[in-house]
């Protein structure tokens, strides 16, 4: 019995560390963004630290339907690149490249040529660039 007792411990002492070892979710920011374009809305909520970023984004696509899913990625200076994995339309689970430049207090949407590496979505190098975005966010301060 006690054995048994000593294990189910160190199992639980184990498991505690182990999920206290990664990244402190401390450190991250919670910001929110919105962009308009034309009749289409996109709504961006990530939690930010100093290399990395997650969170939810959704595009209302005027009168048709949304695209709602999750992003995550990587920061490097003032470009957050990364995917979005989403559901289309209330359709099939898609993931594509996601690729923002922070200027000022807005984040710019980047667009390119999507290729695949590692079967992963990704932008093909020399092709992305902010000229032209889509989408403009700005800091909603919620």
């Amino acid at each position: 019995m006690k054995i048994t007792s000593f294990s189910f411990f160190l199992l639980i002492v184990t498991v505690l560390i182990s999920c206290n070892s990664k990244e402190k979710k401390d450190n991250y920011k919670e910001v929110s963004y919105q962009a308009v374009n034309n009749k289409d809305t996109a709504v961006l909520a990530i939690k930010i630290s100093d290399k990395r970023f997650y969170g939810r984004y959704e595009i209302s696509y005027y009168g048709v339907g949304k695209d709602s899913g999750d992003v995550r990625g990587d920061i490097k200076g003032n470009t957050l690149t990364g995917d979005f994995h989403y559901i289309s339309n209330g359709g099939s689970w898609k993931r594509i490249p996601l690729a923002l430049l922070k200027k000022d207090s807005k984040l710019i949407l980047g667009n390119g040529v999507v290729g695949t590496y590692m079967n992963l979505p990704c932008f093909i190098q020399g092709t992305l660039n902010y000229n032209d975005p889509k989408f403009v966010f700005e800091e909603t301060g919620r």
